[in-house]
C-alpha cells in the first residue's frame, strides 16, 4: 500500500501526487490519498476512475478526507489510452496572458500558475512553450512562474518570448527565462504542432 499525504495541496498538486503513486504501483494494490477539501476529493477520484480504479472516500474529520484507492491492474491515464490521437507533431503550449480565464483577475494569476505547474508535471512534455501580449510578463523577472518555467527548460523544453511583445511592455531587458522569438517563428512553431495547449 501507498499512502499520499496531499494535506494543505491546492489543485493540480493532490492529483499529480496520486498519478505518481499510482504509477509506482504498477499493478494491483492499494493507494489512500489525505485531502483536505472536497474539491481534491472529486478531481482525484475522477482521475483514479478513469485510470481503473475503484474509489470509496471517508471524512475522517473536518477539513480531513481519506480516499482509498483499489487497483486491480495497472492503471491506464487518459493520455496513454490507444485510438485516435492529435496528428503527428510536437506539443506546444500557447500563453497569451499573465492569467487563465476570464472574471476574476486575482484567481486567473493563481490559475496560470497552477497551469504551468501541472504542465512540468506532465508524463510527456510539450516540446516549446510559446509567451505572448500579457503571457510575456511569466517570463520575466518577478513572475511567480520562473521556478517551474526554469525547470521545464532544464527538461529540455524550448521556451520562447514574443520580442515585440517584450518591447512593448519594456521588459526586453527582464527576460528572466528562455530566448526571444519573433512571430515568424511563433507561426512555425504552431504551424508544425501536433498539439496545440492554450490555458
Amino acid at each position: 500500500m501507498i499512502e499520499v499525504n496531499a494535506i494543505g495541496n491546492a489543485c493540480p498538486i493532490p492529483v499529480i501526487k496520486t498519478k505518481k503513486a499510482l504509477s509506482e504501483l504498477g499493478g494491483a494494490g492499494t493507494v489512500k490519498v489525505y485531502v483536505d477539501n472536497e474539491t481534491a476529493v472529486q478531481n482525484v477520484t475522477k482521475m483514479a476512475q478513469s485510470a481503473g480504479g475503484n474509489v470509496t472516500c471517508e471524512k475522517e474529520e473536518e477539513k480531513k478526507y481519506v480516499l482509498t484507492i483499489e487497483m486491480e491492474k495497472a492503471p491506464v491515464f487518459d493520455d496513454e489510452t490507444t485510438g485516435e490521437g492529435p496528428k503527428a507533431g510536437p506539443t506546444v503550449v500557447a500563453v497569451s496572458s499573465d492569467k487563465m480565464g476570464e472574471g476574476n483577475d486575482e484567481l486567473g494569476h493563481v490559475l496560470i500558475k497552477s497551469f504551468i505547474f501541472a504542465v512540468s508535471q506532465l508524463e510527456k512534455l510539450p516540446k516549446t512553450m510559446i509567451f505572448y501580449n500579457g503571457g510575456a510578463q511569466l517570463t520575466c523577472e518577478g513572475s511567480p512562474c520562473l521556478e517551474d518555467l526554469k525547470n521545464l527548460e532544464s527538461e529540455g523544453v524550448e521556451i520562447l518570448t514574443c520580442g515585440t511583445c517584450l518591447d512593448y511592455y519594456n521588459l526586453k531587458e527582464k527576460l528572466a527565462v528562455g530566448s526571444v522569438s519573433n512571430m515568424y517563428t511563433i507561426v512555425e512553431k504552431l504551424n508544425g504542432a501536433g498539439n496545440i495547449i492554450k490555458p
